[in-house]
Formats: C-alpha cells, sequence, structure tokens
C-alpha cells in the first residue's frame, strides 16, 4: 500500500499546486502529472488497479479537492469496452491523464444555440499521457477504456466539483440533431494517500 499511497498523494499534491487561478495553466499540469506517472506508474494488481471491480461498472474516486480556488482531483476504473456517451462538463475546466491502460477520446465542440457537436479531434491515451480542455460551455468529448480485457484507470483534475453536467445523444447516426440530458456524477468513495 506504500507505493500506492505515495502515488495518489504526490498526484494530488501536483494537482493542486497547478489548479490556483480562474484560469491555471493545463499544459503545465498535464506535464507535471505526467511526469510523476511515468516516474511511478501503477501496475496491474498493485495500488489504484484494485480499485475496479468488474461487477460494479465505471467508477469516480475522489482523492482531493479544495474550496478556494474550487478544485477536484479523481481516479476513475474504466471496465473493459466501457464508454461514456457525449458530454460536457458543467463549464469546469479539466485535465485528464492515463494512469493504467489506454483510453480514446473523441472531442466535439458543441454550438450553444442548437446544441449541434461538431467532431473536432481524436485522441489515444496512455500511461501519463494528458488531454485537456478550458473553462466554457462549447467542449464535450467521449472517452472509451480500449481495451477488451482490462480495466483502464484514468486521473481527472477538474475546476470544481462536477456534480452536474449534460450527456448529448445523436438523434439517429447520420442526424445532426442532439438531445440533451442533464446527468449527475456519483462518487464511489474517497481515497486517502
Amino acid at each position: 500500500m506504500g507505493k500506492h499511497s505515495r502515488t495518489i498523494k504526490t498526484l494530488r499534491e501536483i494537482a493542486l499546486e497547478y489548479g490556483v487561478g480562474e484560469q491555471p495553466d493545463l499544459a503545465a499540469m498535464a506535464r507535471a502529472l505526467g511526469s510523476a506517472i511515468h516516474k511511478d506508474t501503477p501496475v496491474p494488481g498493485d495500488g489504484p488497479s484494485k480499485l475496479h471491480h468488474p461487477q460494479r461498472g465505471f467508477q469516480r474516486w475522489l482523492i482531493g479537492e479544495r474550496n478556494r480556488p474550487a478544485i477536484s482531483v479523481l481516479i476513475m476504473s474504466w471496465p473493459p469496452n466501457y464508454y461514456t456517451p457525449v458530454h460536457d462538463h458543467g463549464g469546469l475546466w479539466g485535465v485528464e491523464v492515463a494512469l493504467y491502460g489506454a483510453l480514446e477520446v473523441e472531442s466535439y465542440e458543441r454550438e450553444a444555440a442548437s446544441n449541434a457537436l461538431r467532431f473536432r479531434q481524436r485522441d489515444w491515451l496512455g500511461p501519463g499521457d494528458a488531454t485537456w480542455f478550458e473553462a466554457g460551455d462549447t467542449h464535450a468529448h467521449r472517452c472509451r477504456n480500449l481495451s477488451r480485457h482490462d480495466t483502464a484507470l484514468t486521473l481527472h483534475v477538474y475546476g470544481g466539483q462536477l456534480a452536474q453536467y449534460t450527456a448529448y445523444e445523436q438523434a439517429t447516426e447520420h442526424a445532426a440533431e442532439w438531445h440533451a440530458q442533464t446527468q449527475y456524477a456519483a462518487i464511489a468513495g474517497q481515497l486517502r494517500g
């Protein structure tokens, strides 16, 4: 448990150190987190990889938070082949970093007036790789665990608590119309380290 605790503590400290101001330097935060992950990569059966129980599905674990400036730091476990709907982050900024496994992230730009989403890019994240988005209402994305057999683990840092967000579903596969539905994010528990 010692290595697991040091890793969680280190990642939380980096996120809180870089997460200052209304719009922190997300690229610098992502580089610092990625560097720490490359230095001390969690391995299967060690520490955070034990968080996922296949029967429970996708889970979010809080590892740190602060009120001023607002920031929350979470570890998420992704069952094999699990994917999210296209969703926003309630206007918050965010950094997402792979800890273990591989994640595909499809980014979209949302038009505020119509909720129309335009595909922007696809990224693949392996351990230590990161993506980030600025605060605002135009970013949305979909994430997917690329493994058919293994749980993926990711670190997420948000500029506040992501309690409520919007998920988007395309009316038909090729339609430009997207339906929006409010969602509530559940926390499975809190990890200390």
